[in-house]
């Protein structure tokens, strides 16, 4: 019996999730208290609060993420990844993503189908150091470490042919697949191997993040993340335990409106035992704080229009926080000026991805006309067509930075009068051999697909007019 490529990838989300727990003990508490707070969270506001996904999606989801040295060990995790139906979705510079900037530029291992999303939407955020940015590494600190990241061997010539020949079967026969699983899953785990001890304290002077990928001789698992439906309320019941929480929820703020792209905290890296190897040879035992547990609550795709929207906001508390507000109530205030306040609006003004269905409301004679075309929001008014949100599948460089950031051992160095080598969404296709898609090409393209399917349904061409000044309004909603 062939084991298919999403049976795969939820055998490989358990199985890491597994030994994330065994590794990372406060990980299981996390778990628990966001299956708490989602039960409650149900429990009390109903169907409402699955729109963006139900509770059995929602309890089984995680996001990984791992940390790689060069494009060639980027390119062999694209090629295990693509075993378990996973492709590149997304670039982001990290680099260049505010005060929590660090030295790596990333890309997320996904589903891109929406039924495969459904069936199990494990990611993994994938970053790479960019060894020769010299705003981080001196030309003596770069050759070092490509020398260091041209020994190891992350993924094993076993791993390879099994993730590759899997991929290009959709799956594997059980005793394989049971193999892969096992070969992948070991190649996520924390290393017992000895640390250099200076040559990691070198790295880390520079950032955290570059000697967590270049100071060690192997990848292993930062965070693994599960999705919480309140995460105002999570942070609280992770503090009310004992649990050290970082400062600040990232991304958009808590607030009576929709919500929008993504928000994520974590609970602070704690210190795992380590042995290191002295300057003098000896081994003794010592602790590194690299890795912490991740929760996120996701909210609705936004489309360009949406995204730059979220841009300017961000900027916009960025300088009333500047001016001495406090950064949660610049937020909120900002977000009420500046975000429709009902999902409806949303929709209308162009700033997030939904898809639509037929509704059970008979059509109407006005509402459908025989021949011709009718407007997409006068089927959504005459419940002939349902507007669903398209749930955000994705991350925020600043984010995700800002999460790095609040657990890193210290600032590090950056030289901002000096440039990094640039890097886009074609250019790490080009590093993995296989293309990189843009996450709003997705969105577009399953909204497109919903509503092609509504025209074959109704008989009719639904036209969808774009929204004057959507990215710029701030009228009452």
């Amino acid at each position: 019996m062939t084991v298919t490529a999403w049976e795969l990838r939820a055998a490989f989300a358990r199985r890491l999730a597994a030994m994330y727990g065994r590794e990372v003990p406060a990980y299981e508490t996390l778990v628990e208290v966001t299956r708490e707070v989602n039960a409650d969270v149900v429990a009390r506001r109903g169907d409402a609060a699955q729109r963006l996904g139900d509770l059995g999606r929602v309890t089984a989801e995680r996001h990984g993420a791992i940390r790689v040295g060069t494009p060639r060990e980027l390119a062999q995790a694209g090629r295990v990844f693509a075993a378990f139906g996973m492709a590149p979705v997304g670039f982001y510079d990290l680099r260049d993503a505010g005060p929590g900037a660090v030295p790596v530029v990333s890309t997320a291992f996904r589903p891109v189908a929406r039924d495969e999303l459904a069936r199990n939407p494990f990611r993994v955020f994938t970053s790479m150091l960019v060894v020769d940015d010299r705003r981080y590494f001196d030309a003596d600190t770069q050759a070092r470490l490509q020398a260091v990241l041209a020994e190891r061997v992350l993924f094993g010539p076993e791993l390879l042919a099994l993730a590759d020949r899997a991929a290009a079967e959709g799956g594997l026969p059980e005793r394989e697949a049971d193999e892969l699983l096992a070969r992948a899953t070991a190649a996520f785990a924390l290393s017992c191997a000895p640390v250099d001890r200076e040559w990691y304290a070198h790295l880390e002077a520079i950032s955290s993040v570059a000697a967590d990928i270049g100071g060690v001789d192997s990848t292993h698992l930062n965070h693994l993340t599960p999705r919480v439906l309140d995460i105002d309320d999570l942070q609280a019941r992770m503090r009310a335990r004992g649990i050290e929480m970082i400062d600040e929820i990232q991304g958009p703020p808590g607030w009576e409106g929709p919500d929008l792209l993504l928000r994520q905290t974590s609970f602070r890296a704690l210190a795992e035992e380590r042995t290191f190897r002295e300057p003098d040879g000896t081994v003794r035992t010592g602790a590194l704080r690299v890795r912490f547990g991740e929760v996120e609550q996701r909210g609705i795709a936004p489309t360009p229009r949406g995204r730059a929207l979220y841009d300017r906001l961000v900027v916009e508390v960025d300088e009333r926080v500047a001016a001495g507000d406090d950064r949660t109530t610049a937020a909120v205030a900002v977000w009420r000026g500046g975000v429709p306040a009902t999902e409806r609006a949303v929709e209308q003004r162009g700033l997030g991805f939904f898809t639509y269905r037929v509704g059970a409301v008979a059509p109407s004679a006005s509402a459908v006309p025989n021949v011709g075309s009718t407007t997409r929001d006068a089927l959504v008014d005459a419940g002939v067509l349902v507007a669903e949100p398209i749930v955000y599948e994705d991350f925020l460089p600043r984010s995700a930075a800002g999460i790095f950031g609040s657990n890193l051992a210290g600032a590090g160095t950056r030289d901002a009068l000096r440039t990094g080598p640039p890097y886009d969404l074609g250019r790490l296709s080009d590093v993995l051999g296989m293309p990189v898609h843009d996450p709003m090409d997705l969105y577009a393209a399953e909204q497109a697909a919903s509503l092609r399917a509504a025209e074959a349904a109704l008989g009719v061409r639904i036209t969808t007019p774009v929204p004057e000044n959507a990215a710029s309004s701030t009228e009452p909603t």
